[in-house]
């Protein structure tokens, strides 16, 4: 049922018996040929809960899609996790966000191209991942700028879940799909 593949520390489902166990779990079938799923559909019910809060936040959400990849970004680069950072670049893209304001989670305090409301993401953002909260300050700044009561949940739950994610990626080694170039558009990665 999985084939071997050395790049991560897990055997991967084949593509054919992805697709069958995302139907069998419930699972949208585009994401069973992401190489994260074809490891995780090998415990359908967390591939299934990832899933679903993966569908929530990215085709359901409250927080503005922007913010949320620059969270999901910054994570990226600060972690060192090569699959989100690659994977996320492509729908930040998608979304119309430029590389310059992509590249700007690398430093953002200096990139001129953010407003309060990045500035205040990307803050909780890295205090969340250096103390495991939000400040007080910080808060009252992503309360100002980010939206609604959901809007603001969905924002700790973000950075949560992908961070999370990061942990995930990087300690199974997932690896991109084949055809996927690491670290677009420049191939710096973090040091």
């Amino acid at each position: 049922m999985a084939e071997r593949d050395d790049r991560g520390r897990l055997p991967m489902l084949s593509m054919a018996a992805a697709k069958q166990a995302a139907t069998d779990a419930g699972i949208p079938e585009i994401m069973a040929p992401l190489s994260v799923f074809r490891m995780l559909l090998q415990h359908p019910k967390l591939a299934r809960a990832l899933s679903d809060l993966l569908s929530t936040l990215l085709f359901d959400p409250k927080l503005d899609a922007r913010l949320r990849e620059l969270v999901i970004m910054r994570i990226g680069w600060a972690t060192g996790s090569v699959y989100e950072w690659t994977q996320h670049w492509r729908i930040a893209r998608g979304l119309g966000m430029s590389e310059d304001d992509i590249l700007g989670v690398r430093d953002w305090q200096s990139h001129a191209g953010y407003g309060p409301a990045e500035k205040a993401v990307l803050a909780a953002t890295d205090e969340t991942m250096r103390t495991g909260a939000i400040s007080q300050e910080t808060w009252r700044e992503c309360a100002t700028h980010v939206g609604s009561t959901e809007a603001l949940i969905e924002l700790v739950v973000a950075i949560g879940n992908w961070r999370l994610f990061s942990s995930l990626l990087r300690s199974l080694e997932v690896p991109l799909e084949d055809g996927v170039a690491a670290w677009p558009p420049d191939g710096r990665s973090p040091v």
